[in-house]
């Protein structure tokens, strides 16, 4: 690693980067990536001294966590040392029909998706494992015990859960510690903040917001669908719509004003104000683009004066955005 960044605890056993990076759309849904420049990125991110990286068996049907583990296979050891790779099983994704996806947290299953994950990956334990979604038809209970196994087992090191409500996640927590939860915030997105948010902060469970550029809407460079490549799942999101877009634009009408203040960009307003929700909040921005990878690691250096964090902190009382997360089929698992 040629730079560092802020570091920050996430719960109580965790230290990372203060910002993280999502690798998704290295390999799905964003458009297609060369694995050339994917791994280059990748190198790029370490570089910047990032030192969490977020992946998923889903993404690319495994590619993704192959493409990481390409890289990593190629780092001194000293520097892997300093990385925590993150990954995540319990969305079954068909390999013929698409988006769509079952949600299953069998036993079984969670343990062959575990050894593939590493087996992908290149490594011996899994830094950071998660539930990708919740399955309705398995108890949490059962689901945290062959998670506790893993971790026995030496094949994961520490346990999270994705999109998990607040009584869902205190039950899971009865039966082995729960390091890190996962799920959608951003200036956008801010369920979580009536129940959940809330709950972690009491019990001190480190927060990962995925997506905390809604997905590149609170950059300001989104103006229409047609920004978008024809491959990019955007185009069939809710939030993205013609009528919602141009209506959650107020949200963007509203940030302007921070960005000249402190001489930077609307996406690094956004991750600077989330930041400053709890000193264990980790966002995982993804991004293709060297630039933009610098943006946003620099956002962790932005300061925002509290009078602004409470200006930002009351636009969901003054804007609604409009549209749902994700179309009904990406939105299971999600309570």
């Amino acid at each position: 690693m040629t730079h560092s960044l802020p570091q920050r605890k996430l719960g109580q056993h965790l230290t990372v980067s203060a910002i993280g990076y999502g690798a998704m759309g290295l390999s799905e849904f964003y458009g297609a990536v060369e694995t050339a420049h994917a791994q280059k990125i990748l190198h790029q991110v370490i570089d910047c001294g990032v030192t969490l990286i977020d992946t998923a068996d889903m993404y690319g049907h495994g590619e993704n966590e192959k493409l990481i583990g390409s890289v990593l296979k190629t780092l001194p050891d000293s520097t892997r040392a300093q990385l925590t790779i993150a990954t995540k099983c319990g969305i079954d994704r068909s390999h013929t029909t698409g988006y769509s996806r079952n949600i299953n947290n069998r036993p079984q299953y969670i343990k062959q998706c575990c050894d593939d994950s590493l087996a992908r990956l290149g490594i011996e334990q899994i830094d950071l494992f998660y539930i990708h979604r919740i399955a309705p038809d398995t108890a949490i209970e059962d689901t945290m015990q062959v998670l506790a196994e893993l971790v026995q087992a030496g094949k994961i090191a520490h346990i999270g859960l994705c999109e998990v409500s607040a009584p869902v996640l205190q039950r899971a927590c009865t039966v082995y510690p729960v390091d890190v939860v996962q799920t959608e915030y951003s200036l956008w997105t801010r369920d979580i903040e009536d129940e959940l948010l809330p709950l972690l902060k009491k019990s001190n469970i480190g927060l990962v917001p995925y997506s905390p550029l809604g997905r590149g809407f609170l950059t300001g460079q989104i103006q229409n669908k047609e920004d978008l490549a024809e491959n990019d799942f955007r185009r069939t999101n809710p939030r993205f719509q013609d009528n919602n877009l141009e209506h959650n634009k107020r949200l963007l009408q509203a940030l302007e004003p921070m960005t000249i203040k402190y001489n930077c960009t609307m996406g690094q307003i956004a991750l600077a104000w989330l930041l400053a929700q709890w000193a264990h909040i980790v966002p995982i921005p993804g991004t293709k683009n060297e630039k933009y990878l610098r943006e946003n690691n620099q956002a962790s250096l932005l300061q925002l004066e509290e009078s602004d964090v409470n200006l930002l902190n009351d636009l969901k009382n003054s804007i609604q955005i409009q549209g749902e997360r994700y179309t009904p089929e990406g939105m299971k698992g999600i309570f």
